[in-house]
Formats: structure tokens, sequence, C-alpha cells
């Protein structure tokens, strides 16, 4: 495993990864464009690190590396909730 992987404190080694999937309502094939850049704006600004990702026209697979403070309902609301509105008006 690399060391870049693990994050590190005081007290503390931590490699928290979690893998998000998420589709359309009904399935329709409304992801396109750019949407893989800006879910990549969306988590350098937040310290979120992907791992791996698929972004297809129905569905995104991510895999992140998340610091510890941030919880998983957290993240979500980052990459799908009201943060993220600008990934699909566009």
């Amino acid at each position: 495993m690399p060391q870049d992987r693990y994050q590190r404190g005081a007290h503390t080694v931590l490699a928290l990864e979690y893998h998000f999937v998420w589709k359309t309502k009904y399935g329709y094939p409304v992801l396109r464009g750019e949407l893989a850049l800006r879910l990549r704006e969306i988590c350098s600004g937040k310290e979120i690190r992907i791992v791996r990702g698929n972004v297809r026209a129905n569905h995104v697979h991510l895999l992140v590396n998340a610091p510890s403070q941030l919880s998983v309902a957290k993240i979500a609301q980052f990459l799908k909730g009201g943060k993220a509105q600008g990934l699909f008006s566009k």
C-alpha cells in the first residue's frame, strides 16, 4: 500500500475510503458533459480525494478517501446536494 494513502494525526493513522453510487431518477441518461471535472472541483475544495471514479449517462460510482471529521452523510451532501447544484444546471 502506498504511504500517501494514510492520513496521520497526533495519535492516529487512518485510511477512510467510501464507495458512493447514485443514479438518476427513473434511470434517465442526463449525466453528460464535464460532470467528472466538476465532481473533482467539489472534492478538492473539501479535502476529499477521489481514488477511483466512473461517470455514466445514468449513474455515478465514486471511491473517495476522506478526512475523519467528515461524516458519510456530509460527503454525500457535498457530492449530491445543494453544494453541487451547479453540476446539473449547466
